[in-house]
């Protein structure tokens, strides 16, 4: 194990912790317009607060690379989430770190596995999909999507790739946002039809066996 994993394996843990703190700091104001002038700014501290965990995560990680520049370009997405203020929402990925620790407790099964994968990832896209829409697009001029319920209802139609059209960004925040989701959406279906077919496979192979 190199020293980038290892300090990968120490630090995924309190990454994740500070990614949902960064999640209530972000979030909270979102759902409650009426909050008051001095919790925002204790969540805007807060907010700032992980951020420059992470940056300072991501610069030990470079530290410790053996190949910088390599391990960079490889990890170009830390550093466009780190370096672009305009993607602040987009840091929310962050806690999908939840569903590689869920897997490495789970059963070596790939019928386990899969479930780990498919319902922790599609369950997080949606909801930070929706939270994170919802903050680019409620001040939108000609936004349509207005309330969490709205956006619940998009980002699930974006994920499964349905697509009904009645909600939409408008902003290119909210775009960007919905360009993810639907590379995840992409994701989730393919690993759900792979885990059907391989689940059936393999009940065939064993029924072939026992015959």
């Amino acid at each position: 194990m190199s020293r980038v994993e290892r300090w990968e394996r120490r630090s995924e843990i309190p990454l994740l912790l500070l990614a949902v703190a960064f999640l209530t700091a972000y979030a909270w104001p979102v759902l409650d317009p009426r909050l008051d002038t001095g919790w925002r700014e204790f969540f805007s501290i807060v907010s700032w607060t992980v951020w420059v965990a992470f940056a300072v995560d991501f610069i030990a990680r470079l530290s410790l690379a053996d190949r910088r520049g390599e391990y960079a370009i490889s990890h170009w997405y830390d550093v466009v989430l780190i370096a672009v203020p305009m993607l602040r929402p987009l840091r929310l990925l962050r806690l999908l770190a939840l569903v590689r620790i869920m897997d490495r407790s789970a059963s070596n099964t790939l019928a386990v596995r899969a479930l780990v994968y498919v319902s922790g990832s599609a369950v997080a896209a949606v909801l930070l999909g929706a939270v994170a829409v919802l903050d680019a697009e409620r001040d939108a001029s000609g936004a349509n999507i207005s309330s969490f319920g709205d956006a619940v209802w998009w980002a699930c139609a974006t994920v499964t790739t349905i697509g009904y059209g009645d909600f939409y960004p408008v902003s290119t925040e909210g775009r960007a946002v919905a360009v993810v989701l639907m590379v995840v959406g992409i994701g989730v279906v393919g690993a759900i039809t792979g885990a059907v077919a391989t689940a059936m496979m393999t009940r065939a192979q064993h029924e072939r066996a026992d015959s």
